[in-house]
């Protein structure tokens, strides 16, 4: 059963939050704010945030460009994972993965369920890894980025985490790399 190991030191990670919307602004971005918060309360570092329209390319170029900054671990984007002609989050991003990450989406989508029914189907989240950091890709409402964050994320980015967590594994993402090879192999 999953624990928290008290003896094991915490350590801080860097997040990025992007939130994907063709009509917020930081000052109404409720569910970036929402995430901001719970990053700073867990004591994390909030290493940027911004805002980008609903268009692939944009979302993938901001990522990618996070994905490759040495001063963050993790990004987290919430918004443009429904159905809707412009959710392409998940199109933008996930050609980009170098791993996937099938049970972020299982478990979100379990956590989302109890709370909002059958409804929980009609978002795409997902996750996976772009250049060695980890990337969390939520729905736009603010109850979502609350399920994924409370639920999944605080967890998996806390090294006290017990019996595995992905602190621990951070350092060894990028090893097929260091070895000479390429993503992939």
């Amino acid at each position: 059963m999953a624990k928290l190991d008290e003896s094991r030191p915490f350590i801080p990670v860097r997040i990025a939050v992007l939130t994907v919307s063709d009509t917020r602004s930081l000052a109404d971005d409720k569910s970036g704010q929402t995430l901001a918060d719970r990053i700073t309360e867990a004591g994390h570092t909030l290493a940027d945030r911004d805002i980008v329209t609903d268009d692939r390319d944009n979302i993938r170029d901001k990522v990618l460009g996070w994905s490759k900054d040495d001063n963050i671990d993790v990004v987290i984007t919430t918004g443009g994972t429904g159905f809707t002609g412009r959710d392409v989050t998940p199109e933008a991003l996930e050609p980009i993965f170098e791993k996937r990450m099938d049970g972020f989406s299982e478990v979100f989508h379990r956590i989302s369920y109890d709370k909002i029914g059958t409804s929980t189907i009609q978002s795409r989240a997902t996750g996976g890894v772009v250049n060695a950091t980890f990337v969390f890709v939520l729905p736009g409402s603010p109850g979502a980025c609350k399920d994924a964050w409370d639920g999944i994320i605080k967890a998996q980015l806390d090294y006290r985490h017990l019996p595995c967590n992905f602190v621990e594994i951070m350092p060894r993402l990028d090893e097929h790399l260091r070895r000479g090879g390429k993503p992939g192999s």
